[in-house]
Parts: structure tokens; C-alpha cells; sequence
């Protein structure tokens, strides 16, 4: 039973650090660079390129699904910068205007 328990207590303590690494940091400023495409049930989610301006990855440039409306230029925040959107599928060009 106390075998049990330690791997218990063992695997508290690991998500317990995973989510303090994941959600520490501070949020970051990221440019809209390029449309890529409208995703969603109904077509409300807006999949754009940014390219992050500050932090850890500052001049990465990723791909992130943003909902309501936004233009080329915009400036967004974003909580996190570890994980990209997935790519939408088909063939649609991004337009740069």
C-alpha cells in the first residue's frame, strides 16, 4: 500500500511542475504578418502567420488560429508561444494585402 502512495504523490508532483512550466511566463506581443485561412464549424476562427516581438522566441514566426475579426498589421497577445496551430487542410493561398 505505501508503494502505491509514493507513486501517487510522484505523479501529483510531476503535473504539478509541468503545468507551472507550461503557464509560467508572462504574456508576449506577436504582429500579424500573413492570412492564411478561415477555420471552424462556421468559418469564425481566423487562422493567421505572427511573428512574436518579444520573450523567449521573439522573431519566431508561427502559425495561430485568432477568433474575432483582425487585419494584417494588428497587434495580438498571446498567453503562450510553445504550440502551433495545425495547418488547415486544402490549397487556399494566404493573401498579403
Amino acid at each position: 500500500m505505501a508503494k502505491n502512495e509514493q507513486r501517487l504523490k510522484d505523479k501529483t508532483q510531476e503535473t504539478a511542475t509541468t503545468k507551472m512550466t507550461l503557464s509560467s511566463g508572462e504574456a508576449v506581443n506577436a504582429l500579424v504578418e500573413e492570412f492564411i485561412g478561415r477555420t471552424g464549424a462556421r468559418g469564425e476562427v481566423t487562422q493567421v502567420k505572427v511573428k512574436i516581438l518579444d520573450g523567449r522566441n521573439s522573431g519566431k514566426t508561427m502559425r495561430r488560429n485568432i477568433k474575432g475579426p483582425v487585419r494584417i498589421g494588428d497587434l495580438i497577445t498571446l498567453r503562450e508561444t510553445e504550440i502551433e496551430a495545425r495547418r488547415i487542410k486544402g490549397s487556399f493561398k494566404g493573401r498579403t494585402v
